[in-house]
């Protein structure tokens, strides 16, 4: 179990399943750069998190919901939180619980907003799943799915929070903590998917990646040609 100033942001885990190195660049160094996707991310995720709680007959959405996993080690926010009214759940598994002020049992339903089009790797299903994890520690519940709503194809993408999923939410989990505690920023990799990145500029793949600096360094400084 983790303390309270232990815990690190759950959207750092998105940044780690994308690359360790713009994890660390971000969240170790304090390196951003906006460019036109995190823009338009992070236009899309204030007007989420600017609306009301509402109410709509055995539906209700909440905004903003804060999170804390003291096991995983993780603090965040959610997009939205839906609840809907359920009958008594059973005793051995609840999925749902009361929610104060409102008669019946509420089973909640994480949803996350992406600007762009469903990824081919599970970097938004992780962090999807860790908000899940953080609920179901802090309200006692089993929840079994949550939504993915992409801007693109505006439409939702359902995610089974199966066993595959969360442990490798956990495992990215701890990764970040032994990351952090170590505190050096792992060396560049040049992939196809670094020309997607707002920090390329600054992490410079092609040219410090594979090992490029240190070869350098050893031929012209340590060990220059006589």
């Amino acid at each position: 179990m983790y303390t309270d100033d232990d815990l690190l942001s759950l959207s750092g885990l998105q940044h780690l399943a994308f690359c360790e190195r713009q994890w660390a660049l971000i969240r170790l160094e304090g390196q951003w750069e906006e460019n036109r996707l995190t823009a338009e991310g992070r236009v899309l995720h204030e007007r989420v998190e600017d609306g009301e709680r509402e109410s709509r007959g055995d539906l209700l959405i909440t905004r903003g919901v804060r999170l804390r996993s003291l096991r995983l080690g993780l603090v965040g926010m959610t997009d939205v939180v839906e609840w809907y009214r359920e009958e008594e759940p059973s005793s051995d598994q609840p999925h749902a619980v009361r929610l104060s002020g409102r008669g019946g049992w509420w089973r909640p339903c994480p949803v996350e907003y992406k600007r762009g089009r469903p990824k081919a790797n599970r970097m938004d299903e992780v962090q999807l799943c860790a908000q899940a994890l953080c609920l179901e520690e802090t309200v006692g519940v089993c929840i079994d799915s949550g939504a993915l709503f992409y801007g693109k194809p505006r439409r939702r993408t359902g995610v089974q929070f199966d066993e595959s999923l969360r442990g490798e939410t956990e495992r990215l989990a701890m990764r970040m903590h032994e990351l952090f505690e170590a505190g050096r920023t792992p060396t560049a990799q040049y992939e196809p998917k670094c020309k997607n990145c707002s920090l390329l500029d600054r992490c410079l793949p092609k040219i410090t990646g594979n090992g490029k600096v240190a070869r350098y360094l050893d031929r012209e400084v340590f060990h220059p040609d006589p």
